[in-house]
C-alpha cells in the first residue's frame, strides 16, 4: 500500500466513520494531514497503536489542543487501550502541566466516558497513602534514577528541600506508584510531555536516561519522539531527537 492506502486504513481502524467538517472547508490541509500522520507517522517504528494514542493524548494534554481530545479517546478505546490506561495517561501529565490543564483534557475524557456508558469513576489505582507516600515515591525515582536522589535530597539548599520532598512524595508518590500502567510507559508518557513543553532540554535528558534504565530502547525513544511531530511541529521534536544522540550516541 502506498500512504494514501495506509492513512485511509488507518483512520478508519482508530476513528471509525467520524464527521469531518473540515474536510470540506480545507480539503488539501486534511489531505496533507492525513497522508503524513496516518500514512507516514503511523507507521514509523516499532510502537503499538495503543501506545502511539496514549502518547498523542498526553501531547495534546499537554500542548491544551482539548479539541482532538475525545476523538482521541475514542481511538484509544477502538484499540482496546482501557478506560483506566486513558486516564492513568492523563493523570501522568499533572506534575509537569499543573492540575488545571489536566483537569481540562479530563473533562474531554469524561465526556467520551459518558458517551459510551463507561462508569465514573474508574477503579482507583492510588498505591499510597499519607504515610507512605514519600517513602514508596522516593523508593521509584531511585529505581529509575539511582542513588543520585538521595544525594539530590542530601545536598539540596535549605530553601529548596520542600521542592525535593514534593518531588519524591507528590510527583512519584502520588502518581508514578499508580497502577494501570507499567513504569516503562510511565516514562514514554513523562518524556512525550517534556518535549512538548519544549525549554525542558535537562529534564529532557534526565528523562531520557530514565526511560533507558527502565528498559526502553533508543529505538523505541526514536519512534516516541517522531510520533509527536505531527503535534508540536519539527523544532521541538529535532531538539528532543538531538538530546537523544547526545545521551545515548549512534555508536552505542
Amino acid at each position: 500500500m502506498d500512504r494514501v492506502e495506509r492513512s485511509a486504513e488507518k483512520i478508519v481502524a482508530l476513528f471509525g466513520d467520524i464527521d469531518r467538517p473540515t474536510v470540506e472547508t480545507d480539503p488539501d490541509f486534511i489531505a496533507i494531514q492525513d497522508r503524513f500522520i496516518f500514512g507516514e507517522v503511523a507507521y514509523q517504528g516499532n510502537l503499538s497503536d495503543k501506545l502511539r494514542e496514549l502518547i498523542t493524548l498526553v501531547v495534546l494534554t499537554t500542548s491544551q489542543t482539548l479539541d482532538p481530545v475525545a476523538d482521541h479517546v475514542r481511538a484509544a478505546l477502538n484499540t482496546d487501550v482501557s478506560p483506566v490506561e486513558i486516564k492513568e495517561a492523563i493523570y501522568q501529565c499533572t506534575p509537569y502541566i499543573g492540575f488545571p490543564k489536566t483537569k481540562q483534557a479530563l473533562d474531554q475524557v469524561n465526556k467520551v466516558f459518558r458517551e459510551r456508558g463507561i462508569p465514573l469513576p474508574v477503579e482507583s489505582q492510588s498505591q499510597v497513602d499519607e504515610e507512605t507516600r514519600f517513602e514508596k515515591g522516593l523508593q521509584v525515582q531511585k529505581s529509575i534514577f539511582g542513588d543520585i536522589i538521595d544525594q539530590m535530597h542530601k545536598n539540596a539548599p535549605d530553601n529548596l528541600k520542600h521542592m525535593q520532598n514534593y518531588l519524591s512524595a507528590f510527583c512519584f508518590g502520588d502518581i508514578y506508584t499508580r497502577s494501570g500502567l507499567d513504569l516503562p510507559t510511565r516514562e514514554i508518557l513523562t518524556l512525550s510531555v517534556l518535549i512538548t513543553l519544549g525549554g525542558c532540554e535537562s529534564q529532557v535528558k534526565s528523562h531520557i536516561h530514565g526511560n533507558l534504565s527502565v528498559g526502553n530502547s533508543k529505538e523505541t525513544l526514536t519512534s516516541v519522539i517522531s510520533q509527536c511531530v505531527p503535534y508540536i511541529g519539527f523544532p521541538r521534536t529535532l531538539n528532543a531527537l538531538s538530546c537523544l544522540n547526545e545521551v545515548c550516541p549512534e555508536d552505542k
